[in-house]
């Protein structure tokens, strides 16, 4: 049985804004170890749900489609957003060179 998480990505460190973290997230767990390919030496598995993200608007969309096609599933919320304000002006404030 396969085995999923519904989640909300966290924006990467390369981004500045919060592009792809607005939807949530279906990601199937791993069924089989990942091994290296002894020919290539490039690693893999023949577990193609991993390769598979489904996104959707909201949680409750998510949780329903797993419970229509049968797939066991763990929700994790997202952490809340930490907003540090921030000015131009404190990069040169004489408390932050002393």
């Amino acid at each position: 049985m396969a085995k999923a998480r519904i989640f909300k990505p966290a924006k990467t460190a390369m981004q500045s804004g919060r592009a792809n973290t607005r939807k949530w997230v279906l990601e199937y767990e791993p069924q089989e170890r990942r091994e290296a390919d002894p020919l290539v030496g490039w690693v893999g598995s023949g577990d193609t749900l991993g390769q598979l993200r489904l996104r959707f608007e909201t949680c409750e969309e998510a949780i329903a489609y797993a419970e229509r096609e049968g797939i066991a599933y763990a929700v994790e919320a997202p952490k809340p957003r930490r907003l540090v304000p921030n000015n131009y002006s404190d990069n040169f404030a004489a408390s932050k060179w002393s």
